[in-house]
């Protein structure tokens, strides 16, 4: 059993960093396009990087949730 918890949190680590990465990537991608003079492309990179980041805390909201739930 502790090895599906460990495995769970393995998972949900990487879930966290891979959105993490692409929003940094999202936001670093709106830059360029703003440089470059790509208003529209940089507010749609901008919003997939506000997507990326509000998944990631809505991520790190379940399993606080989970964690309370299961831990008694």
């Amino acid at each position: 059993m502790s090895n599906m918890m460990r495995d769970s949190q393995i998972m949900a680590q990487t879930k966290d960093e891979n959105l993490g990465y692409m929003s940094d990537m999202a936001l670093e991608l709106a830059q360029m396009a703003e440089d470059t003079g790509l208003a529209t492309l940089a507010y749609l990179f901008r919003m997939a990087a506000l997507e990326a980041s509000t998944a990631n805390s809505e991520l790190n909201d379940t399993d606080d949730l989970r964690r309370r739930v299961t831990s008694h």
